[in-house]
């Protein structure tokens, strides 16, 4: 288990067999997308594995870190890679549905 700390983000990683699940924690926003990018980067590009976001513990998520998630689902999409986010709280599910984007994080839609 991996864990990027942030006083108002946190991102903790924990790797399985062929996958990988990210739980994000607090704010994600325009401060911290250079934290959330770092934790990112390296798991993005590897197509052997299913990669997982978990937003159980995110209180807030602002343009900054939606276009992060986009900009992931596009590349794991171009690989043929499995990409889910999961537990997505109420308020923020109804952000992801006002934009029009929350089609393109269900599970069923990701799924390779």
């Amino acid at each position: 288990m991996n864990t990027n700390k942030n006083e108002k983000f946190n991102a903790t990683t924990e790797r399985n067999e062929g996958s990988c699940t990210v739980y994000l924690s607090g704010e994600l926003d325009l401060s911290v997308a250079p934290d959330f990018r770092l934790v990112m980067e390296p798991l993005v590009g590897d197509s052997d594995l299913d990669l997982l976001i978990n937003l159980r513990d995110l209180k807030y998520i602002d343009s900054t870190g939606i276009g992060i998630l986009l900009s992931i689902l596009k590349a794991r999409h171009g690989m043929n890679a499995r990409f889910v986010v999961e537990e997505v709280p109420t308020q923020i599910q109804k952000l992801f549905d006002m934009t029009g984007i929350a089609k393109f994080f269900s599970p069923n839609e990701n799924s390779q």
